[in-house]
């Protein structure tokens, strides 16, 4: 069964080529590490994964349907790198999270009670239950990223694409996203996960994609990882990758 397919998209922004005919496979109920330098494509892999790019060439499907469907239904969860949010707008910590419940709302936008417990559980598995009245832009940067994992937990959704989750954030803050990561691809979920800490990957993720606007391997972390593949990736000498 396929959760993720990407056949031979190309992206460009002008005369800039961002993705270069990637070509990519996921399943359900794994963690996949995204690895590459800045530029080599991972954000807007995302992008075109939840439908916010539209490639030159080639096509996207989530679970069998094409991204824009996919996010309607709320089968996608996207963190991305930064939230453009407004931090100090008078807006909670639930309320943040509870916009993960939008897609399931209907016309009237009002929560229900099952809407309130799936808010409930998400804050408690982020550990952010004491600071849900609390506004967001209170909150440190490790805190912030959590409440809005807490978001795409509440979403339910059966994709989740994290962009550098782990950018900046505190070490309890990082253990915990991967805990739940973790826990969300035991439950089924597919995870997506771009990330710079190498060596924290083959803890997190069962598989990893290297990335330079192509998929230059994609296999175990352990075989991703090896240094003939990263001299590749990154521009170094073979000896200077350790």
């Amino acid at each position: 069964m396929t959760a993720i397919e990407v056949r031979d998209v190309v992206v460009c922004y002008g005369e800039v080529l961002a993705l270069d005919g990637i070509t990519l496979t996921l399943a359900p109920g794994r963690v996949c590490g995204l690895v590459g330098v800045n530029g080599s494509g991972k954000s807007t892999l995302f992008k075109a994964i939840t439908g916010a790019v539209r490639p030159a060439r080639g096509e996207v499907r989530v679970h069998g349907v094409p991204p824009s469907r996919a996010r309607r239904s709320g089968a996608v969860a996207y963190v991305p790198q930064s939230e453009a949010v407004d931090w100090a707008f008078p807006v909670s910590v639930r309320d943040v999270v509870m916009t993960g419940r939008y897609g399931r709302l209907g016309f009237t936008r009002r929560p229900r009670r099952a809407d309130h417990e799936a808010v409930d559980r998400a804050l408690d598995r982020v550990g952010l239950s004491d600071l849900a009245g609390r506004q967001i832009g209170a909150l440190s940067g490790g805190q912030r990223k959590r409440a809005f994992v807490a978001r795409g937990i509440a979403q339910e959704a059966r994709v989740l694409l994290l962009d550098e989750p782990f950018a900046g954030v505190d070490k309890r803050s990082e253990a915990t996203i991967t805990r739940l990561l973790r826990e969300s691809a035991a439950g089924g979920a597919t995870v997506l996960v771009s990330t710079h800490d190498l060596r924290a990957l083959p803890a997190l993720a069962d598989e990893a994609v290297l990335l330079m606007r192509r998929v230059l391997v994609h296999g175990p972390p352990d075989e991703v990882l090896r240094p003939d593949n990263l001299a590749r990736a990154f521009g170094l000498d073979e000896e200077h990758v350790g």
